[in-house]
């Protein structure tokens, strides 16, 4: 798996964000979107307030899955 995130300085709002309950836990996100998508995890990535969820799944597609960081809420669904 490939996170990325901007530098340690981003890595570091983000976790300030999610202790102060700005940002749902990735483990949160990661969990739902590998239920949805069943694969293999191989990119999150934070841009702005949206996680992207890269998951390769056994039939070889790519999906996208992009949620609200602050809420956890699926945003949408995509073929990448």
């Amino acid at each position: 798996m490939r996170v990325l995130d901007g530098g340690s300085r981003q890595q570091d709002s983000v976790r300030q964000a999610v202790r102060q309950g700005r940002f749902v836990p990735l483990e949160q996100v990661v969990a739902d979107a590998l239920r949805r998508y069943p694969g293999k995890l191989i990119e999150v990535e934070l841009d702005e307030d949206t996680y992207e969820v890269e998951i390769l799944g056994p039939d070889g597609v790519v999906m996208e899955l992009d949620y609200d960081a602050a809420t956890g809420r699926l945003l949408k669904m995509e073929k990448d």
